[in-house]
């Protein structure tokens, strides 16, 4: 089994390429995906706002990003909250699908969260920030907390020191299909 970790910095077109990439190759673990999960489950917005000291109502999540602005260390605690319960999810897609040749996992934090030996590859998707911040806005998020989340990353520069290859996602759709399909030919 080969795990291979695909990350980058915020919208720089992870989940994109990491469709792309596993796309009849192997399953895809989206840590994204598992914490929107998180997020539906009445049990765990319970456990988010008593964390945080929130009213559990339906503006919840507008109230988290508001309090994730406004104070740095909610976002640690949601972080401490969060990523016990995302490595979990990891390690049962690993466990469920250990007999596959690829195992993709997409994970935005990955060099942050030290996952790095957990994965024989890991690909770093890299743009523009001002690519980056289009993208963002267009998904209806605002430049506010982009601004901030941005921050709070380990700047691309430095992650990519880590990762076995980096991808430039600042053009077509094509280009990066190219460039992501010359790296799995060297394992397929």
């Amino acid at each position: 089994m080969i795990r291979i970790g695909i990350t980058g910095s915020l919208a720089s077109g992870k989940s994109t390429a990491s469709k792309i990439i596993s796309r009849g190759r192997g399953p895809l673990f989206n840590a994204d995906l598992v914490v929107k999960k998180l997020y539906s489950k009445q049990s765990f917005r319970k456990l988010v706002a008593q964390k945080l000291n929130l009213k559990l109502n339906k503006h919840l999540n507008k109230n988290i990003k508001n309090m994730v602005i406004e104070k740095k260390e909610t976002l640690k605690k949601l972080e401490k909250i969060i990523h016990p319960l995302v490595r979990k999810n990891m390690r049962i897609f690993s466990n469920i699908n250990k007999n596959k040749k690829f195992l993709f996992f997409e994970i935005p934090l990955l060099v942050e969260s030290k996952l790095l030996r957990y994965f024989d590859i890991v690909i770093f998707i890299k743009s523009k920030k001002t690519l980056r911040l289009k993208r963002y806005l267009s998904k209806r998020g605002n430049s506010k907390l982009f601004n901030f989340l941005d921050r709070q990353q380990i700047k691309a520069n430095k992650k990519t020191k880590y990762c076995d290859y980096i991808v430039v996602n600042n053009s077509s759709l094509n280009v990066l299909k190219k460039n992501l399909l010359n790296i799995i030919q060297f394992y397929e």
